[in-house]
């Protein structure tokens, strides 16, 4: 191979722009990740008895860190200003 192979393309600023994505839909999805969480959890007995006691709490964790960051986005404050 040359060297004119061994490069990556350069790209300009006009290829490399962000995607338009809601902040506060991507928290939704990642809350509805930590409720399938719970439910599948809650459901299989295996994964709650036991030395695994404490595994329904690490959802819960998650779903109240997530709405805490849900209103943190809604209300647009701080570096939540510019998330759409």
């Amino acid at each position: 191979m040359d060297e004119s192979q061994e490069r990556a393309p350069e790209r300009t600023a006009e290829e490399l722009q962000p995607l338009a994505v809601s902040t506060a839909r991507v928290v939704l999805w990642g809350e509805l990740g930590w409720v399938a969480a719970l439910v599948v959890i809650l459901a299989v007995p295996a994964l709650h008895e036991g030395e695994r006691d404490w595994w329904p709490w690490v959802p819960v964790a998650g779903i109240l860190l997530g709405l805490l960051g849900y209103s943190y986005v809604r209300r647009g404050r701080g570096n939540a200003a510019g998330a759409k």
